[in-house]
């Protein structure tokens, strides 16, 4: 008989760590008569800016709304080029295209960042931007990606959807160029109850630029300057969003842990475990094996009630959405490898040593 299946993540866990504080938080919210651009909202933008290091933090409604506001942001606009990875999730391309932009692919190195060797080779004359994605909690090279926007003065905008709190030689993402763009997704490390994301910067006008445009580009109600969106992290999941904050260090620790576990246990030539970069701090938003019989591991998993999903199984240059880019199967080669073989398996707070020991064993099976 099989045991009750471990699932890829498990939300209640996380709520049932902290649920007091949670609980609390959310009534004092409701009976505040307040649920909008409010002290949850600001008290929250200023934790978390620095908690990054940043000094400027505003809240929006999601991960792709701060992506299209920073790209809005820093002025890019049609027929400017942003070179990105091609192996992310394809709101990080979204945030381009939605603020006019065109996306320009780049291929990952072996820790499925931004391979920072291959980007000379994608400049051209109408480079105006590099968009970084943090991918699965760890960093890229960014001490070079630095270096590469300084010397063609380019912008650097960050996605570290999936990097709350990593670091990169002692710093943490969302620090290194001109912002940085978080969501709060609830399965994210720093995750709250429904819909929420950030970008924090150290530019005081890319600040209330970014503030003016997500509130419909008014800086005062009812005087609009721009063609803004609506796009506020509302009170409720700021106030929820400054406890999991205030825990977020053991959160990370916990994760950390669970992982050095999968990486000393896990013992089976078919499966590829991630690599750490020298000088990263990684925060393990997923634990990312690859294998080239994916197909059978996924299967086989299954029915021994393991659960695992793919990040991501369809590259943004072969979708759908951007078939109007003109890529074809083959034009990103490892891009298109990873796509083929990446596979999370279950890593979340809250999972338990027994939960692990099953995950283990069964990959060391197979």
């Amino acid at each position: 008989m099989i045991e009750e299946k471990i699932m890829t993540n498990r939300l209640d866990r996380g709520y049932f760590l902290y649920q007091k504080e949670f609980e609390e938080v959310a009534i004092r919210v409701l009976r505040s008569g307040w649920y909008i651009m409010g002290k949850e909202l600001e008290n929250f933008e200023n934790s978390f800016a620095a908690y990054c290091g940043a000094s400027h933090g505003i809240g929006t409604a999601n991960g792709l709304d701060a992506l299209m506001l920073a790209c809005r942001g820093v002025g890019l606009k049609e027929g400017d080029e942003v070179l990105v990875q091609g192996n992310t999730f394809i709101a990080s391309v979204m945030g381009i295209t939605i603020a006019g932009a065109t996306p320009v692919f780049v291929e990952p190195d072996e820790y499925y960042q931004l391979d920072v060797a291959r980007l000379e080779e994608k400049l051209t004359e109408k480079t105006k931007a590099v968009m970084v994605v943090h991918l699965y909690g760890q960093t890229a090279k960014m001490d070079e990606i630095t270096a590469f926007c300084r010397k063609h003065n380019l912008k650097l905008i960050e996605d570290c959807a999936q990097s709350h709190g990593a670091k990169f030689l002692g710093k943490t993402t969302g620090t290194f160029g001109d912002a940085g763009c978080f969501s709060f997704y609830p399965s994210k490390n720093l995750g709250c109850f429904g819909d929420g994301g950030a970008v924090i910067t150290n530019q005081e006008e890319l600040c209330q630029t970014i503030k003016m445009l997500r509130n419909y580009g008014s800086k005062v109600r009812y005087y609009n300057e721009e063609v803004g969106v609506n796009s506020r992290l509302d009170e409720i999941q700021a106030a929820l969003l400054s406890v999991r904050l205030s825990h977020l260090e053991e959160l990370t620790k916990e994760r950390q842990d669970a992982a050095k576990r999968y990486l000393q246990e896990i013992k089976n030539e078919k499966i590829i475990l991630p690599k750490t970069r020298e000088g990263c701090e990684h925060v393990y938003h997923q634990f990312v094996i690859r294998c080239k019989e994916r197909d059978a591991l996924i299967k086989y998993l299954d029915e021994q009630g393991i659960g695992t999903i793919i990040h991501y199984p369809v590259p943004p240059h072969l979708s759908k959405a951007y078939a109007y880019l003109g890529y074809r199967k083959g034009d990103l080669p490892i891009t298109e490898q990873y796509a083929d073989e990446v596979l999370s398996i279950p890593m979340y707070n809250g999972i338990t040593d027994s939960e692990q020991e099953r995950v283990i064993d069964v990959l060391n099976r197979f």
